[in-house]
């Protein structure tokens, strides 16, 4: 089916009291875990990739977005479940320009080090540029605090539901992403978040709001979130855990041949691994999103 309009996607999310799940890709194994996985619970997904790590001028290989794009775009059209695709978290304004033509449907441009009246000019224009084409946007305000070094402040910063107010209003954005208590790449352990800092925030702002950092959420404070109107859940590090995790433990099985290793998709191959892997890692968690069934069956239609 073609691409989902997220911001019709998000509104059913909100009149239902379900939540989205954005669980992040970073390759074709990955990307076809997480289809796999939104297909068996009957759940409308947004599936992508990340503009930071992507644009990033530190990489080895210069990326070609281009690839990314077709590569989200064809997955998710020939998915059974409605799905959206979105370039997420990118501080580069040519690159989420670039996505917006690219065919993505939803766009992250986000930037903390960046001052409040700077970044939201910039989103304001991205924005326009991108409701002119059909491309939804979301931003963030405040800052998560980092549960790893290399990926922002330790400390972070919440969101200020005055300043997320204006911010909303001077931007014209779709959906945001705030600071309440969630953290960026948390490697270990869950947090509750400032439930009453998002009440806060929900009852100032417009738009529907976003949780990033889902994996060190705890699950009873996420289903109380969404009960307050969260209409999107990001996950990204457990995921790489658990892909990691399936292919070390296939490298250590005996096995020479190389074909059989990588692309012929049986027991010993590791690809296979990282995908079935990435699969069942959705399927733990986006229950917790009360989005299950509120998709067509993938085999409905050979009953």
């Amino acid at each position: 089916m073609p691409l989902e309009d997220v911001r019709g996607m998000v509104s059913r999310a909100v009149a239902g009291g379900y939540a989205l799940g954005y669980f992040e890709s970073w390759n074709l194994d990955s990307l076809a875990g997480v289809i796999d996985a939104a297909e068996q619970a009957g759940s409308p997904t947004i599936v992508g990739f990340n503009g930071a790590f992507l644009s990033d001028p530190g990489r080895k290989c210069e990326e070609r977005l281009s690839w990314y794009a077709a590569l989200g775009r064809a997955a998710a059209e020939s998915a059974a479940v409605p799905c959206g695709l979105i370039f997420n978290e990118c501080p580069d304004d040519s690159q989420v320009r670039s996505a917006i033509t690219l065919g993505f449907n939803l766009v992250m441009p986000a930037d903390p080090a960046a001052s409040l009246e700077d970044y939201t000019r910039r989103v304001a224009r991205l924005t326009e540029i991108a409701h002119a084409r059909g491309v939804a946007v979301e931003a963030e305000l405040g800052e998560l605090p980092a549960g790893s070094p290399g990926h922002g402040s330790a400390a972070g910063e919440a969101t200020d539901p005055d300043q997320a107010a204006a911010f909303v209003e001077a931007t014209g954005v779709d959906l945001l992403a705030v600071s309440v208590g969630n953290v960026h790449v948390k490697l270990d352990g869950t947090r509750t978040l400032d439930l009453a800092l998002l009440e806060r925030i929900r009852e100032r702002t417009s738009v529907p709001l976003v949780l990033h950092g889902g994996t060190g959420i705890e699950p009873d404070s996420l289903r109380e979130a969404i009960a307050r109107g969260v209409a999107k859940v990001n996950f990204g590090t457990y995921l790489k855990q658990r892909y990691l995790r399936a292919v070390r433990a296939h490298l250590d099985r005996e096995c020479s041949d190389p074909h059989q290793r990588l692309g012929m998709g049986g027991e010993d191959d590791v690809m296979t691994a990282g995908r079935l892997a990435v699969r069942e890692a959705v399927m733990e968690r986006i229950g917790l999103l009360g989005c299950c069934g509120r998709a067509p069956s993938p085999h409905s239609e050979e009953r």
